[in-house]
């Protein structure tokens, strides 16, 4: 596992944490949420900058934006409420 992927299971997993969806948690944060669901995915790079930022909008340490805990995996993945209403 690359610095990447662990990056983006901690953003993803943090986020979470939040209640918010990628749209709006990165929306308010004024960066783009298409580029950002690939920066959790591990496809694309995050600068330090916004690791930092990141890591101070969520109130955790850049350390553990960086750190790899598996139990922070998330496998399956959330259902919106436009999905629940169609099911």
């Amino acid at each position: 596992m690359n610095l990447k992927e662990i990056v983006g299971i901690n953003l993803k997993y943090y986020r979470y944490q939040t209640g918010l969806s990628q749209e709006k948690f990165y929306t308010d944060l004024e960066l783009n949420p298409k580029y950002m669901a690939c920066i959790e995915r591990g496809e694309e790079n995050i600068t330090i900058d916004h690791v930092e930022e990141l890591a101070s909008k969520l109130g955790i340490s850049t350390q553990e934006l960086i750190t790899y805990d598996e139990g922070h995996v998330i496998t399956k993945r959330r259902v919106d409420e436009k999905e629940k209403v169609e099911n």
